[in-house]
């Protein structure tokens, strides 16, 4: 009731009332309250009083039978009093049978057109019984004679009235109630509409709204009229300070091109498929911007507006320009490597030869100093461009399962035949599990190990250090977490930027590419390599591998494997 019959009663209400105030003001006014209407007349003014009340307060839907009892009361009582009127005041020559029209209408907007017809046949039998009433002989105490009698043998004037006002009920209640249906068919129909278009308009404002693009749009005179929240993110501006603000006054501080090609396609009528231009955002800073405009046309091609979808290029133009580095070193790593190569076999003659003089000539003083240089660089040399060669020749990992504990094991007692490692350096191992499974490429993870084992043992140096190897799990994520720390002196902030560019080291007999082959075999695997180090603290690196699982088994391509 809360919601239909409120809808139902819009036009009901008022059109009762007005019906209650022309029959008061007859009865009261104009008939001084007639002995015989008295009590339906009082009866009537409390029922419509009692139906304004429920109208009124009515909240709950349990009211709604109790309401259309008293409608349906208050037409009774309305009908009767009506028909007191009409006979009281003329009989068929009364000016009042039109009130009866006033009911049929007030029944169309309620009863519909079914309703309509009843109510009409109601007044109708009511209309007819009074003008016997009238017409009826007096003086004749039998006054059940056949109603139909009585009018047919009065005046052709009487039948005709009779009739004539019959079809005008009749008529009015076809009229009203057919329009009063179709009233209500065409109002459910907008009713529907109007929420199609209500649930259409949210659900596109919010996805306008929610786009990670910047929208814009302006109209023929340049205002701007819409701007959604990645715009005000992109641009800096606020909603509230540039909507209704015309395009050029909005933007002439920090970006006067961008208001100027959006006037473009107002003024010379020009659109931007795809163009980039620069603005300054709010620290001040150039930074670039995709835009894209469009005309927005009537019917007659006229332009009435203009919108533009823009986006930041700053991640972009980075991206771009990583990859272009990352191909031009790619090309470049592969002409030294076959430089490298090239090199390294010569190389490989001369240390050999050198070697070879130096046990067999007998040298001192500063010969014998120079010999042992020539010596000593070479194997230098050697090992530089061994270190480059396994850089470069980083391909594509054999992924397998891969037993982490058993390996780790395998690099320290690597680590401890290699010419870095120092009585003074301790080494711990500790694992959450015994056995712990992995997917990779075993030559590439003992590889990425070893580098940053000795890594750690030459940052400690002669001093007295430890290096301590963890294994943990995280079952969230399905990953086996390694991590790597020394006693070490650590890296300073401004080093650390540095840690993974090739040939870069803090070290005297460094060759740079230790750190560098260790990212470049994350990068290869796909895995979470990080560091966290500092003057004087140490330095803990940390590499994340994804666990075997045998889901992941049956993945034949590396990137799903690495991705589930």
């Amino acid at each position: 009731m809360e919601t239909k019959l409120r809808k139902d009663l819009a036009w009901f209400t008022p059109l009762r009332l007005a019906t209650f105030v022309v029959l008061f003001a007859i009865v009261a006014f104009w008939m001084h309250y007639p002995g015989f209407l008295r009590a339906q007349f009082i009866t009537y003014s409390i029922f419509t009083l009692g139906l304004a009340l429920l109208l009124a307060w009515n909240r709950k839907r349990e009211l709604e039978r109790i309401c259309q009892i008293v409608i349906a009361i208050q037409f009774l009582l309305e009908i009767s009093i009506e028909s007191g009127v009409i006979y009281a005041t003329g009989n068929i020559n009364s000016t009042y049978s039109a009130l009866f029209i006033l009911t049929i209408v007030s029944a169309a907007l309620y009863y519909r057109l079914v309703g309509t017809l009843i109510m009409a046949s109601l007044v109708s039998l009511a209309y007819a019984f009074i003008i016997w009433l009238g017409l009826a002989d007096p003086a004749n105490p039998d006054l059940s004679v056949d109603a139909l009698k009585t009018i047919f043998e009065g005046s052709d004037s009487a039948f005709y009235a009779i009739f004539l006002h019959i079809l005008i009920f009749y008529l009015v209640a076809f009229i009203s109630g057919y329009l009063a249906e179709r009233f209500k068919i065409q109002g459910a129909q907008l009713a529907d509409t109007s929420r199609a278009l209500k649930i259409a308009r949210l659900e596109t404002d919010d996805i306008l709204k929610h786009l990670n693009s910047g929208l814009l749009t302006i109209d023929p005179e340049g205002y701007i009229i819409y701007f959604n929240r990645a715009a005000e993110r992109i641009l800096g501006y606020e909603e509230e300070e540039v909507r209704g603000l015309h395009c050029a006054e909005a933007f002439a501080e920090r970006m006067p091109e961008f208001a100027d090609r959006l006037m473009e396609g107002l003024e010379i009528n020009v659109e931007h498929p795809r163009r980039e231009i620069e603005i300054t955002n709010l620290n001040g800073f150039t930074v670039p911007l995709g835009l894209s405009t469009s005309v927005l046309r009537d019917d007659d091609g006229n332009p009435r507006g203009v919108i533009s979808i823009f986006s930041e290029l700053t991640e972009t133009k980075l991206m771009e320009a990583k990859m272009r580095t990352a191909d031009r070193l790619a090309a470049i790593g592969e002409l030294s490597a076959s430089i490298a190569h090239e090199i390294r076999n010569p190389l490989a003659s001369i240390s050999g030869s050198v070697e070879v003089l130096s046990n067999e000539l007998k040298l001192d003083g500063e010969n014998e100093r120079l010999m042992s240089l020539i010596v000593k660089e070479s194997h230098r040399l050697s090992k530089i461009l061994t270190d480059f060669l396994t850089y470069a020749r980083i391909s594509s990992p054999n992924y397998s399962k891969i037993e982490l504990c058993h390996l780790v094991g395998d690099v320290i007692e690597m680590l401890f035949h290699h010419h870095s490692f120092k009585k003074n350096v301790e080494i711990s191992f500790d694992s959450d599990e015994s056995i712990v499974y992995i997917i990779g490429d075993e030559d590439l993870i003992k590889q990425l190990l070893i580098n940053l084992a000795v890594n750690a043992c030459e940052a400690i140096g002669d001093a007295e250090g430890k290096i301590i190897i963890k294994l943990t799990t995280d079952p969230v994520e399905n990953q086996v977490i390694l991590s790597l720390s020394d006693n070490g002196p650590g890296i300073s902030e401004e080093n650390i930027k540095n840690i993974y560019k090739p040939f870069f080291s803090t070290k005297q007999q460094g060759t740079g590419l230790g750190l560098s082959i260790v990212h470049r075999v994350a990068a290869a695997l796909k895995l979470q390599l990080t560091v966290d180090s500092g003057p004087g603290e140490g330095t803990n690196f940390e590499v994340r591998f994804p666990r075997f699982s045998e889901s992941r088994a049956h993945s034949t391509r590396p990137d799903a494997i690495l991705s589930k």
